[in-house]
């Protein structure tokens, strides 16, 4: 006997768009990323300098905030503008392009931010 796909709860429709495997509701509404905890942190963000796995290309990382997701975007956003270049946030980490490891602390010591260099 044959499985039908309406057994399974899987149904593909396009009105909605990207869905979430998880919860199985639009990506613009899902709740199960709203529903993840907080990575737990010591209250000190590491800034470090990286090159691996970019081509050669340096970046700043900025590690260790212990902020939801949209305020670490916004976060990123700010850091981005006051280092005037570009960047993204990953996994709970900032990425801005180029070598701003010091311009980065002095943004985050000025939104109260504890920042600590890491790495060499």
């Amino acid at each position: 006997m044959k499985k039908s796909l309406s057994a399974t709860g899987l149904v593909y429709s396009t009105d909605a768009g990207r869905m979430c495997p998880g919860c199985r509701q639009p990506a613009s509404a899902c709740v199960c990323r709203l529903a993840k905890a907080l990575p737990k942190s010591d209250g000190v963000a590491r800034v470090s300098r990286s090159t691996k796995g970019r081509g050669g290309k340096t970046v700043t990382l900025v590690t260790g905030l212990a902020l939801g997701e949209p305020a670490l975007v916004q976060l990123g956003k700010q850091l981005k503008a006051a280092c005037g270049s570009g960047g993204t946030v990953k996994d709970g980490v900032i990425e801005v392009q180029g070598d701003h490891c010091e311009q980065v602390m002095l943004a985050l010591a000025k939104q109260g931010f504890a920042a600590k260099r890491a790495g060499g």
